[in-house]
């Protein structure tokens, strides 16, 4: 029953968020989330934040959270825009910057709101083969397009770009935007923010979701020429000019300047996502080299839905699709090691 829904949204599949538990406790791996708690100074700066001034509209422009990022990532406040989350901010730059003329391209296995996305504001899209290791190769982006979507490292398989094959893709596509979305890249990736100033047409997008243990926060940011940057603010203020709150901006500023925190808890995570890696290979499963923080893998010998739901039942949780080339593959989040500990004695009982 759609009566009333708008013609642009009548066929429309929406994006599937990984299932967040409300009637049983769970081992959750299957959101990407931080096992680690945020920094004690941005629980702290959200604590002071809470008072009378809440009755007040907080800066639409969010300048200390983009003076905190200029001063940790060494970029100037016009080349800074903040959102609500990396997807808010990804959504406004598919309509600021794509218009499908020719089409935007992005890989067959990445990031599914980036199709989601480009059927929702009309947005012609191609997507390009990964190849049979689930790597992206950028000569297969070059030129015919209206724009290139990446996701580095790449979601779901963890497999990142060097910067200096990002650089190659900037070359090859000089007339369009460059979007690399670096929602893990400080779990083991190469950022492409040094490429800022050479490139006009890069945009890079980063959240504090993973890496700052704020998923329930909701603050993500974009990097880029001012004039990209001019553009995204124009979206945002014809859309909702007041995007992130004074508790997300307070919180946010506190959680980017504590990098010797945030430095901390992802060479935790990187520790326990290679040790279990190795078992997992160990046990048999094919696992994808990751520079994010959770693995894909399969197992010959078990089909994905198999092992899925017989984790379930153990009380633990990771994300599968059914699509082609992939249904066999589980993307599991690194949690702690004793979750670790957890999904490796579940998956060796579920093994045949």
């Amino acid at each position: 029953m759609k009566e009333f829904w708008s013609k642009r949204i009548q066929t429309m599949t929406p994006y599937t968020p990984g299932e967040q538990p409300k009637d049983q406790t769970f081992i959750k791996l299957n959101t990407n989330e931080n096992p680690y708690p945020p920094s004690q100074q941005a629980q702290q700066a959200m604590q002071g934040a809470v008072g009378t001034a809440l009755r007040l509209y907080p800066d639409p422009d969010g300048d200390a959270l983009r003076e905190a990022i200029c001063g940790v990532y060494g970029l100037k406040k016009t080349q800074v825009f903040v959102g609500n989350g990396s997807d808010e901010v990804l959504a406004f730059a598919v309509q600021a910057f794509f218009d499908g003329i020719p089409p935007v391209v992005f890989p067959d296995i990445t990031y599914s709101f980036y199709e989601v996305y480009a059927a929702l504001f009309g947005v012609d899209c191609r997507t390009i083969p990964l190849d049979e290791k689930f790597t992206i190769h950028p000569e297969d982006y070059r030129g015919g397009n209206g724009g290139v979507l990446l996701a580095n490292p790449n979601a779901p398989t963890g497999i990142g770009l060097t910067r200096e094959e990002i650089r190659a893709l900037l070359e090859g596509n000089p007339d369009v935007v460059v979007l690399v979305d670096e929602a893990y890249v400080e779990f083991g990736g190469e950022t492409a923010l040094p490429l800022i100033d050479a490139y006009p047409n890069l945009l890079v997008v980063r959240t504090l979701s993973k890496s700052h243990g704020l998923a329930g926060l909701r603050v993500g940011w974009a990097a880029g020429n001012e004039n990209l940057i001019a553009g995204l603010n124009c979206l945002k203020n014809s859309f909702n000019s007041y995007t992130l709150d004074r508790l997300a901006l307070a919180g946010a500023q506190a959680a980017i300047r504590d990098e010797g925190y945030m430095r901390e808890i992802v060479s935790r995570i990187i520790r326990t996502r290679e040790k279990t890696a190795a078992r997992l290979a160990e046990m048999g499963f094919s696992v994808c080299p990751s520079q994010a923080n959770f693995l894909f893998a399969a197992h010959p010998k078990a089909s994905g839905k198999a092992l899925q739901d017989g984790l379930r039942t153990r009380g633990i949780l990771v994300r599968r699709w059914d699509r082609p080339r992939i249904s066999d593959y589980l993307r599991i989040t690194i949690g702690t090691d004793a979750e670790m500990d957890a999904l490796c004695a579940a998956l060796k009982e579920l093994i045949p």
